[in-house]
């Protein structure tokens, strides 16, 4: 993640304040603005001196100030606690990709804003904040809601601050399962099994920016779903697998998911000072039931070496019931939580030098889940979570709940 930490670097040395050098305001903001500059020395300095420092709205305990677009005359406070499944040797930044806690959205057809800091210095995610984004991203036509991944939201602020958009507008956000069906009826661009659908996608219109060229800026992260669409002026950005379409080439009336062909698993955060606790949600549930044996391994990104055995239990299906646990779509329907309740080092202990170091040391992995036989329709053998990272001496030590 060189390029993210280069570019955190120079977001915060723009708040350190402009540069007045009236040369390169000449020359380079013009080019700036077409987002044509690259992150090297050239495409910082112009990010200094051509942005403007954004301090006139402040936020505070996820409420925006009182005269600010989106503000609740007499909210009191948000109530702002540890992210659930923390320990106390989890690391404050729970995500690879992430910006400043502070978001500034609004929604292109309500034309309502919001400016919340969804997340303090300390890592705690704020309730109130997070309710905020949850109301604007509602279903158009029903007003229904979900709540917004972490994940999708996190992503969206670390755009927010690296393009400095203008505006920073919500196109499309979470949509209903009536009102997908519609947009599917009507001709429109929705797919059958929309990640819209489950609180983890959003359309996007960045203002001022070139958004073929942040297009291609995110194909190279390799971070999420990312689909360019031309005619209609905004970026599609997911939590899905790393895939990147246009307009054009957009399969989205194609039923791609069919038979659990597009299952995906996704975990709580990204970097963990233990993995018991850990959730991992599967999406794009099509076909009941699925079955996913109750041990996981947990392998390096690096060339899937085995790290660690988990033991997994679920948030809906029974607790017992043999080696598999069977989602049977009743509780969670396209979605199934599984929980890490116990973890089993290998045998010999962690075969990489470097991994068996201090408190410090990460280890960057992937969880790998096995589906049990019977397995039906498209339903893969092997389902991958998004990379992430564990302390080692954590890994080492092993532990468990008792379920």
């Amino acid at each position: 993640m060189a390029a993210p930490r280069l570019t955190r670097r120079a977001h915060t040395a723009r708040h350190a304040g402009p540069l007045d050098s009236e040369a390169v305001r000449q020359y380079l903001c013009p080019v700036m603005r077409t987002r044509r500059v690259g992150w090297g020395v050239l495409g910082i300095v112009a990010l200094l001196a051509c942005t403007p420092a954004r301090a006139s709205e402040p936020v505070v305990d996820g409420r925006p100030p009182a005269d600010a677009p989106g503000a609740e005359k007499g909210a009191p406070p948000a109530p702002v606690g540890e992210p659930p499944g923390t320990t106390a040797a989890a690391p404050v930044t729970r995500f690879f990709l992430h910006g400043d806690g502070v978001l500034r959205l609004e929604n292109a057809h309500t034309h309502e804003k919001i400016v919340v800091r969804f997340r303090d210095p300390d890592g705690a995610y704020s309730a109130q904040a997070l309710a905020k984004v949850d109301a604007l991203f509602r279903s158009r036509g029903d007003d229904a809601r979900t709540r917004v991944s972490l994940r999708l939201l996190e992503t969206i602020d670390y755009l927010e601050d690296t393009e400095q958009p203008q505006t920073l507008q919500l196109v499309s956000g979470y949509r209903s399962e009536g009102y997908n069906d519609a947009l599917i009826a009507k001709g429109g661009q929705a797919a059958r099994t929309s990640m819209h659908s489950e609180g983890l996608a959003a359309d996007l219109r960045f203002g001022g920016v070139d958004h073929r060229a942040l297009w291609e800026r995110l194909r190279a992260l390799e971070c999420c779903g990312a689909g360019f669409y031309e005619k209609s002026g905004f970026l599609h950005v997911d939590t899905g697998r790393p895939r990147f379409w246009e307009q054009h080439t957009s399969k989205v009336k194609e039923n791609l998911s069919k038979g659990n062909a597009r299952v995906i698993a996704r975990t709580d955060y990204d970097r963990y000072g233990d993995l018991v606790g850990l959730e991992t949600t599967l999406h794009a549930i099509t076909v009941h039931p699925l079955r996913i044996a109750r041990q996981a391994k947990l392998v390096a990104s690096d060339g899937g070496r085995e790290i660690a055995t988990l033991e997994l239990a679920s948030r809906h299906a029974p607790a017992a019931g043999g080696d598999c646990i069977a989602v049977d779509g009743r509780g969670a329907g396209a979605r199934e939580h599984l929980r890490v309740v116990s973890v089993e080092p290998p045998k010999g202990g962690l075969a990489d030098p470097a991994a068996r170091g201090g408190p410090g040391v990460a280890v960057r992995a992937r969880i790998a889940l096995t589906t049990c036989e019977p397995r039906l329709e498209a339903t893969p053998e092997r389902i991958e979570t998004n990379p992430i990272e564990v302390s080692a001496a954590a890994l080492g030590a092993g532990r468990g709940t008792g379920g």
